[in-house]
């Protein structure tokens, strides 16, 4: 049964004390459960691929949804929205839009869909700890080799699960995701800058072109990646990150503190330098 099958409305009230209306039907959409087999993989490769994750009709709603959250007005205390410039010809691009669920009641009801999935990772409950779409438009730039715990989360937890959720088609040619299998076991390999080519010369990352519906996961250990987008297609994913839940509910502090250093770019001092690290 799809997202939009209806029976009534309610209000929905977030953990971030934001009301909004979400629809109710008499069967929520099944969350992705894994298969012994998907969990054996993850434990050798520090990810798995679940393919049509969601059905045809629960995918076009979380495309709608992605187009609703871009088309929010950018005001300060809002979602968190970035932007680059594009290579193509220099126009102003979307790059990510983080913190969307206090604001969006699908996307809230999505974190709270994955955490089926993080939770077998994690075996135990999951609480989650940061969420974003990556748009990577026509003329987006790609992301350089980094593990997601470069970013200083060993403050919060021990590890996370990270849920892709695949909006637009992501092929070699845009900048699909690419990981390198196994090497999550080396633990934490460097601070907040990019892997070098030292760190990653035995390393073999594996594009994982994905369709919309497409789910993957992994841990943040795990090495990634992913090229610019020359083509003139966009290349949106949804990231929802998870963490134990008896290591703590931590989305408010971790907000808090990057807004410290690294704000939305609605709300930046116009004196100072922010340099993204990883």
């Amino acid at each position: 049964m799809g997202l939009h099958k209806t029976v009534n409305t309610c209000e929905w009230r977030s953990q971030y004390n934001i009301i909004g209306t979400v629809k109710v039907e008499d069967k929520m959409p099944t969350p992705p459960v894994l298969t012994k087999r998907q969990i054996e993989e993850f434990r050798r490769d520090g990810f798995v691929t679940l393919r049509e994750a969601f059905n045809d009709e629960d995918t076009k709603t979380i495309i709608e949804w992605a187009d609703e959250v871009e088309a929010l007005p950018e005001e300060p205390g809002q979602q968190w929205v970035f932007h680059e410039t594009s290579a193509l010809d220099g126009s102003d691009l979307i790059n990510r839009i983080e913190y969307i669920a206090p604001f969006h009641s699908g996307f809230a009801s999505l974190t709270e869909i994955l955490k089926t999935a993080a939770g077998q990772l994690l075996e135990e409950d999951a609480v989650l700890f940061k969420e974003k779409i990556n748009f990577k438009m026509p003329g987006g730039g790609g992301f350089e080799p980094h593990q997601d715990s470069q970013a200083g989360w060993e403050a919060y937890a021990t590890n996370f699960i990270s849920a892709m959720v695949c909006i637009d088609e992501a092929t070699i040619e845009n900048g699909c995701l690419e990981l390198a299998a196994g090497q999550n076991k080396q633990g934490l390999l460097r601070g907040m800058e990019p892997l070098t080519k030292v760190d990653t010369r035995d390393m073999t990352f594996i594009p994982v072109p994905t369709r919309p519906g497409d789910v993957v996961l992994f841990d943040a250990y795990t090495p990634h990646q992913s090229a610019p987008n020359p083509t003139t297609t966009p290349r949106r994913v949804y990231y929802a990150t998870y963490n134990r839940a008896s290591e703590g509910d931590h989305i408010d502090q971790y907000y808090a503190d990057k807004r410290k250093s690294f704000p939305p770019d609605i709300e930046r001092d116009p004196n100072r330098d922010y340099v993204y690290k990883v």
